[in-house]
């Protein structure tokens, strides 16, 4: 017998265990409910949001009956109930918020990877106060106000108190009207410079012979493709039906090259990693947590067991921060191989390593470059998209036959399918660490070194 839509209803659930995906399992007359806004443990008035029919649904948890003592007071007003997808736990300690996100991990990698092990999720350097985002993408409302998608909508909730920016990121964003429709890339980079650019509306660059009005607020400036961006803080929406075919569609024109008009800074961010200096597009990718890239360089490095003489590859480099500390491991004798889709990215990093030139970064598609490569390398790095690396990459890596393999992923779920790969293709995975790299989210980052 088909289930009845339960969207708007209301009921008291007891909560389980997490989930990934930011949200606590409860069951309520044989069905399983997504609830988010509440703890493991709970019993919470839970309002459903979103019923599908099948044998779960999605909830929000509008009242605390019975509270876990690791609630505390929200830090983000605008994640709440109906509220934006920026903030799924920040109710909860930051102890509390690792405990989460380790039993994700350790369930995921049970599950899609047959892997049994105890996980702890590390904070990244201190606690800092004023946030810990230095990289924010922001869109614009037919309004011109600029705020952040409500949760699993293309809605746009213009309310920017969210904690994650660091100080001084949004000052006077709320303030200013914007180009309608356009996208607010906000970074502030390693010299402590804000650098804020305006991305045309997707729907005018798509239009071929369109050229997008001037924004307002600014001049037009010139015209650059946007690399990846792997942490936007927008909700991942769901794979089914019409709401998939918008989410493929504002994808396809997000990633689209877009105009751009820097309106402060120079659009040019400048970082700094194991005392080398990088300078890059403020639209292209970074790691979004002040502390991350040097965090992950220093395992990269201590993990690689690279010596003078030795070879690596460091696969979806960006600008080649991984890439860096291999070569300064190999020397001149070396030999370092970086790949990278997005050309800005291979120009920008090429500028920062020409003391390398043993380190040779190409652009292109890791999966082709990886399948055609016929050298033999010592290590191999890899930092995919959330989708993960996939099978092909994966078996291109194993044919490969490199001592060891440093794996980097920032979903739970494909980074253990990916580990499930290698395992399959005769590797053994003899480290994993796990960062709180997005504080306050269900976001979580693991890296694995894998051997022969």
């Amino acid at each position: 017998m088909a289930v009845s839509d339960w969207r708007g209803q209301e009921f008291e659930v007891r909560l389980g265990a997490p989930g990934h995906g930011g949200f606590c399992v409860g069951r309520h007359e044989g069905r399983v409910v997504f609830v988010r806004h509440g703890l493991p443990g709970e019993l919470v008035r839970a309002r459903v949001t979103e019923d599908r029919g099948g044998s779960f649904c999605r909830a929000d948890a509008v009242e605390i009956i019975e509270a876990s003592a690791d609630r505390v007071p929200a830090t983000c007003p605008v994640s709440g109930p109906g509220g934006a997808g920026c903030c799924d736990f920040s109710f909860a300690t930051p102890a509390a918020q690792r405990a989460l996100k380790a039993t994700v991990v350790a369930e995921q990698l049970r599950r899609l990877a047959g892997i049994e092990r105890e996980i702890e999720v590390e904070p990244i350097g201190e606690e800092v106060v004023g946030g810990w985002r230095t990289r924010v993408r922001l869109v614009v409302d037919a309004a011109g106000r600029a705020g952040v998608h409500r949760y699993r909508s293309t809605e746009v909730i213009p309310d920017l108190r969210c904690p994650q920016p660091v100080s001084g990121a949004l000052d006077g964003v709320a303030q200013r009207s914007w180009t309608p429709g356009a996208d607010l890339v906000i970074a502030v980079d390693g010299d402590g410079v804000r650098h804020l650019v305006e991305l045309a509306p997707a729907a005018e660059a798509d239009r071929p012979g369109t050229r997008p009005a001037t924004p307002r607020g600014g001049s037009r400036g010139r015209g650059q493709r946007p690399a990846r961006h792997r942490e936007s803080g927008r909700p991942v929406a769901d794979d089914r039906g019409a709401v998939r075919d918008r989410a493929a569609a504002r994808k396809s024109a997000t990633n689209a090259p877009r105009e751009e008009w820097v309106l402060a800074g120079s659009g040019r961010a400048v970082e700094y990693v194991a005392g080398r200096r990088w300078e890059l597009s403020a639209t292209g990718f970074w790691q979004a947590h002040h502390g991350a890239a040097q965090c992950y360089s220093d395992l990269v490095a201590e993990w690689s067991g690279l010596e003078p003489g030795g070879s690596g590859w460091d696969l979806y480099s960006g600008v080649g921060v991984f890439a860096a500390r291999l070569g300064e491991q190999t020397g001149q004798t070396g030999a370092v191989s970086a790949v990278e889709s997005a050309r800005s990215a291979v120009a920008d990093g090429t500028a920062a390593l020409r003391d390398l030139p043993w380190v040779r970064l190409r652009a292109g598609r890791v999966e082709r470059w990886a399948r055609e490569a016929t050298s033999t390398p010592d290590v191999v790095v890899l930092d995919p998209p959330r989708a993960g690396a996939g099978k092909e990459v994966v078996a291109a890596v194993a044919d490969a036959d490199p001592r060891r393999i440093v794996h980097i992923g920032c979903d739970p779920a494909s980074f253990a399918r990916d580990l499930g790969l290698y395992l399959d293709a005769g590797y053994h995975l003899a480290e994993l660490r796990a960062f709180d790299a997005f504080p306050a989210t269900h976001h979580v980052e693991c890296v694995a070194l894998l051997d022969r």
